[in-house]
């Protein structure tokens, strides 16, 4: 049975705001303050990179790299998540499901979406906030695991 009626509303709205404010950052190109987002030893994992970025520093260098391939194409890239569920783990602890939607508009011209995937995300309280600990993307055009064996 899923903990997300026992979250507070409280923390879900700190949740959003993270959540936001974070798209925001890699998008603009703000990447310390993107990395300011993960815990010391974040970890970011997505089958779209070749590894996973682990800590501040590999964090930062992730979202400077996703900023200027953006802007070698003279685009604007934009996160875009939603239907956000989060679920208690314990009283300093969550779980966060949510779609995300990688938008690519080139400028002056169409938008087209690059990527739909699903994020599951350990979030923990450090000090007053929230956190990731771990992030992990998956992509739903993936196969399924019977397709790969």
């Amino acid at each position: 049975m899923s903990n997300y009626s026992v979250v507070a509303t409280g923390d879900v709205a700190a949740i959003h705001q993270l959540y936001g404010h974070q798209s925001h950052c890699i998008d603009s190109g703000r990447q310390q303050d993107w990395a300011q987002t993960f815990t010391d030893g974040g970890e970011f994992h997505s089958p779209s990179y070749p590894e996973p970025a682990v800590g501040f520093d590999a964090l930062a260098a992730f979202a400077a790299r996703f900023f200027a391939a953006a802007e070698a194409t003279d685009e604007v890239h934009r996160h875009v998540l939603t239907n956000l569920v989060v679920e208690a783990v314990d009283e300093s602890a969550l779980t966060v499901h949510g779609y995300l939607q990688i938008v690519a508009t080139a400028r002056g011209g169409d938008s087209r979406l690059v990527r739909m995937t699903t994020v599951t995300d350990h979030v923990v309280r450090v000090g007053e906030e929230w956190k990731i600990a771990r992030r992990t993307v998956s992509r739903d055009d993936a196969p399924r695991a019977s397709e790969q064996a």
